[in-house]
């Protein structure tokens, strides 16, 4: 009995000393990506890898650092833009805020125009700016608040998702696993860095000081015009941001963010534009550990507001680099999970069909001008999507353009006008289109029927929708 009572205890000593099967394995990806994900495969071979101690890749837990971009990386930034710009606007044009300059008002408003076509050049600089005027004298409690109301508003272009909730599914299994595989992972964007502190507040379990992102500049509610170094913070005293900007964290500034707030060469990184590339080449360049970086392509025409177009040269140009190349068309089994739709092209306003027009039972005449009947003023509405594929025929600055020459061939004078808005298709989706408005006076039916041919050819479009109001045109002068 005493033999066997002792095998017994030593039998337990040993269970409870080795580590159990699930303790010695990696947590994997596998719930929202493909089961033939490329991506996944490489990643979970990583993982498998440096996790091992036993493996001659083995990294460290002090030393198992990964840094992620955030819009277009974790989170969606086709709505219509990245969630920095469209809360600025938001505020900019609807707070009411003092620190709302004509120049402020101007970005805000020139983002909101562009919503559905390309950012405009040199944004992210201009907006950054004019976002550190718009929040000056806010505390980080005030800008914390805005932020969190803004989270909870419909995301543009998708039915059943709010901003706040608009992450990669994919992306967040894997930013996930990594903390479970004990690594530290840090956001380095260039975005500003309390917002995003705010913006994956609740999502990603990670603490503010990991955020790393643009800065503005601060001061104390009393501080004055007194520089830091000389002002001893008083008890009554907030910090507020100041008003100042010293430039966006983006490429170089990324990697120089990294050496000076991490101190540590990361061994994941993951990105997905040319913003993130600098600090994925160091991410990967002389590490003595065995390190990787990916890029996620928006190559999803179905579930989401990317394009293909492309897409083979750029997943050749980063691999040529030694980058991998995640996928969102090919790699994510979902991208924001169930009851979530994309609802249509984000696009301003659509003409009508045809058969939808308002309809016209007699031919408009060509009123001749008297001083008892006036005129008749034409409004034209040009879409600018093409009507067999539902895409935008030509940027909205070539859309304009095209649109201005073949006007002036036509008419003495114009005005023409941009505009957005939407309609509900037969398939229930929202639909929205950039469309030109165009006004024309002292002309005929005729004249207009003949611009209206030609700009529907070159825009092929199914038709124009076209109204004459009778009006009254009078050239005042004082002299």
């Amino acid at each position: 009995m005493k033999k066997i009572s002792a095998l017994l205890i030593l039998l337990l000593l040993c269970l409870v000393a080795l580590p159990t099967l699930a303790e010695n394995e990696p947590a994997l990806l596998s719930e929202y990506w493909t089961e033939d994900s490329a991506a996944a495969e490489s990643l979970n071979a990583y993982l498998l890898a440096v996790t091992d101690e036993a493996s001659p890749d083995y990294i460290p837990v002090p030393d198992r650092i990964a840094v992620f971009d955030l819009d277009g990386t974790l989170m969606c930034e086709t709505y219509p833009f990245c969630f920095e710009y469209m809360v600025f606007a938001d505020y900019a044009l609807n707070s009411g805020s003092n620190t709302i300059t004509d120049e402020v008002r101007a970005v805000a408003q020139e983002i909101m125009d562009a919503a559905g076509g390309d950012k405009p050049s040199g944004m992210s600089t201009r907006q950054a700016a004019a976002g550190a005027i718009a929040y000056r004298g806010m505390t980080m409690e005030e800008l914390a608040e805005m932020v969190c109301a803004f989270k909870d508003s419909e995301a543009m272009g998708f039915s059943g998702l709010k901003r706040g909730e608009a992450y990669y599914k994919p992306m967040l299994e894997l930013f996930d696993k990594l903390l479970e595989n004990k690594f530290t992972v840090y956001i380095v964007t260039a975005t500003e860095r309390n917002i995003v502190r705010e913006v994956i507040r609740g999502t990603l379990n990670i603490p503010p000081a990991h955020v790393i992102g643009t800065e503005y500049g601060y001061a104390a509610t009393s501080q004055g015009e007194t520089a830091d170094a000389d002002y001893t913070f008083q008890p009554a005293d907030q910090i507020v941001f100041d008003g100042s900007y010293d430039g966006e964290n983006a490429k170089t500034s990324k990697v120089d963010a990294i050496v000076r707030e991490i101190g540590q060469q990361p061994v994941l990184a993951f990105g997905n534009s040319s913003g993130d590339l600098a600090m994925e080449i160091y991410t990967i360049s002389n590490n003595p550990y065995r390190s990787a970086a990916y890029m996620v392509v928006a190559d999803d025409e179905e579930r989401e507001y990317g394009s293909a177009d492309g897409a083979a040269e750029k997943k050749a140009s980063y691999e040529s680099m030694g980058i991998g190349v995640i996928s969102m068309r090919d790699d994510f089994a979902t991208i924001y999970g169930g009851g979530v739709q994309k609802t249509g092209i984000v696009q301003a306003v659509k003409a009508p069909a045809e058969e939808e027009a308002p309809a016209v039972t007699e031919p408009i005449p060509a009123a001749e001008e008297t001083e008892e009947t006036g005129s008749l003023q034409y409004v034209m509405y040009l879409g600018t999507n093409d009507k067999d594929t539902d895409k935008p025929v030509f940027t909205q600055a070539e859309a304009m353009e095209n649109a201005r020459a073949v006007l002036i061939r036509h008419f003495g004078g114009y005005t023409i006008q941009e505009a957005h808005g939407g309609w509900i298709g037969d398939d229930g989706m929202v639909y929205q289109e950039y469309t030109l408005v165009i006004y024309l006076s002292d002309t005929t039916e005729d004249q207009v029927h003949a611009v209206a041919d030609e700009l529907i050819s070159l825009f092929n479009q199914s038709s124009i929708l076209i109204q004459a109001t009778p009006t009254k045109t009078e050239f005042y002068s004082t002299n």
